[in-house]
C-alpha cells in the first residue's frame, strides 16, 4: 500500500556529519553548538538575539515568567491554538483567558479581542482588572497559526492603548512574514518550535527571539537555573568554580546535539520553506479543480505564508450537512478512511476550551467560542513536505475525490 505521511523532516548528510563532530568533540550538553545556533536564527529572523530552550512550550513559560506573568493575573490566548500556549499560561500560575478566532487565516481575531478586553476588564489607575475574579490583565498572547502572521499590527496597537504585554507564540511561524517582517521584530518577545512539524527540526526544541539585550540575559540565567553563567563559558576560565545563582530557575538547556542538527537544518530553512510553499500552490490548483468540498489557505496581502502545515476547512454545507457537528462526524469518516489506504491527516489543532482540564476548570461550552469550534471540526491538515513530488500530491487530491464520492 502506498504510505503518504503527513510531513518528513528534510534531511542529508549535513546533519549526520555535524553530529558526529560534536559527538567527537566530547561536549554534548549545552555549549558552542548551541550558541552558534542561536546565532544563525537570529541573524535569519533579524533580531538580536536567540535563546535555545528544550522546546517552545518551555521558551513560552521561560518568557512569561521573565516578563512578569504570575499569580493574581489573566493573559488573553486564542482558543484555536496548540494547548501549549495555554498551558504555558498556567504553569506561571496565571489565568488563560480566551478569545476566539477568524475562520479564514485561523489567528485572533482582534475585533473580538477588543470586544473582550471592553467588556471583561474595568480600568484602575491605568490597569485593567477582570470584573469577576479581581485579576490584573497582564498581557496578551497570540499565535501565527499553522506558518501564517496574526495581525499583530492592530494587536500591538490595542497592547499600548491598554497598557498590555505582548509574547508571540510563533511555534509554527518560523521565517513568516508580516510586511516584510519576521516574528520577533514587531517589539514583542516571540518563541518559536523545532519539533518535526516544524520546517526546521533539533528533535525537540524551541528558542526565544528578542531585541531586548538585558530580558535576553536573564532568561539565559534563567534558562540554567539561575546561574549568572554558562557552563561552556565558565569552563573557558576557573572552570573549578561554581557560578552564583541570584533566583530560581530552570533546567530548560538545549543539547549541542541538537544545537549541531540546528545549524544543520538552519542552512536549509529557506529553501524548505521555498518548496512548501511552491506545493501548497499545487494543492490550491489542485483543490480548486477536484474538490469544491473544501476551503483552502488563505494568505492576505502583505503576509509571507510558510506553510508549517497545509491546512484546509470541510464546508459542510457543500456535502448537504447541516451542522458544524455533523461537518465534525464527517471530517473523521474521511480522515480515517485516507488512513486506511496509507493517506495520513490531521486537524488543524485544537479547541483548547474544548479539551478536559479547560472544559472542566472553567465550564466551557463548545459554542463558546463559535470560529475554534470549527476549525476544531471542520480543518483538515493535508500531507506536505519537502521530498513529496507532484504525483504524491494528485494522488493525494484524486483519493480525496474518490473517497468523498463513495462516502
Amino acid at each position: 500500500m502506498r504510505m503518504i505521511p503527513v510531513t518528513k523532516p528534510y534531511f542529508t548528510q549535513d546533519e549526520n556529519d555535524m553530529i558526529a563532530e560534536t559527538l567527537s568533540s566530547g561536549w554534548v550538553a549545552q555549549g558552542p553548538r548551541v550558541a552558534e545556533f542561536e546565532e544563525v536564527i537570529a541573524r535569519h529572523e533579524g533580531v538580536a538575539a536567540g535563546i535555545a530552550t528544550t522546546s517552545c512550550t518551555t521558551a513560552l513559560h521561560l518568557a512569561m515568567t521573565a516578563q512578569g506573568l504570575g499569580e493574581g493575573m489573566d493573559a488573553i490566548a486564542p482558543a484555536f491554538t496548540f494547548v501549549a500556549t495555554e498551558n504555558a499560561i498556567v504553569a506561571t500560575g496565571a489565568v488563560p483567558v480566551m478569545v476566539d478566532i477568524r475562520q479564514d487565516t485561523f489567528n485572533m481575531d482582534t475585533d473580538k479581542l477588543y470586544e473582550l478586553i471592553e467588556t471583561n476588564y474595568v480600568n484602575k489607575d491605568g490597569k485593567l482588572f477582570n470584573k469577576e475574579t479581581g485579576n490584573l490583565l497582564w498581557g496578551i498572547i497570540p499565535v501565527h497559526e499553522f506558518g501564517l502572521c496574526c495581525e499583530i499590527e492592530r494587536i500591538n496597537d490595542l497592547a499600548t492603548a491598554y497598557n498590555l504585554q505582548v509574547i508571540e507564540d510563533a511555534a509554527c511561524a518560523l521565517g513568516a512574514k508580516y510586511k516584510d517582517k519576521h516574528p520577533g521584530t514587531f517589539g514583542n518577545t516571540a518563541c518559536v518550535s523545532f519539533h518535526p512539524r516544524k520546517s526546521i527540526t533539533t528533535g525537540e526544541g524551541g528558542m526565544i527571539l528578542t531585541n531586548d539585550y538585558s530580558l535576553a540575559k536573564r532568561l539565559r540565567e534563567l534558562r540554567t537555573h539561575g546561574s549568572t553563567i554558562s557552563a561552556d563559558a565558565r569552563n573557558k576560565k576557573s572552570g573549578f568554580l561554581l557560578p552564583e545563582h541570584n533566583e530560581a530557575g530552570y533546567n530548560y538547556r538545549m543539547t549541542d546535539v541538537q544545537g549541531a542538527m540546528g545549524q544543520a537544518q538552519a542552512r536549509k530553512l529557506d529553501y524548505i520553506i521555498e518548496e512548501k510553499r511552491k506545493r501548497a500552490l499545487l494543492y490550491n490548483s489542485l483543490i480548486a479543480e477536484k474538490l469544491p468540498e473544501f476551503v483552502i489557505p488563505y494568505e492576505p496581502e502583505n503576509y509571507f505564508h510558510t506553510y508549517q502545515s497545509y491546512v484546509c476547512m470541510l464546508d459542510y454545507s457543500r456535502i448537504g450537512l447541516d451542522s458544524i457537528k455533523s461537518g465534525g462526524e464527517y471530517r473523521n469518516r474521511l480522515l480515517q478512511r485516507l488512513e486506511d489506504v496509507g493517506i495520513a491527516t490531521r486537524q488543524g489543532t485544537h479547541a483548547v476550551h474544548m479539551l478536559g482540564y479547560y472544559r472542566k476548570r472553567f465550564g466551557y461550552l463548545p459554542e463558546d467560542y463559535i470560529n475554534a469550534y470549527a476549525c476544531d471540526h471542520l480543518s483538515i491538515t493535508l500531507p506536505l513536505y519537502v521530498r513529496m513530488t507532484d504525483e504524491d500530491m494528485v494522488y493525494v487530491v484524486e483519493m480525496i475525490r474518490k473517497t468523498i464520492d463513495t462516502m
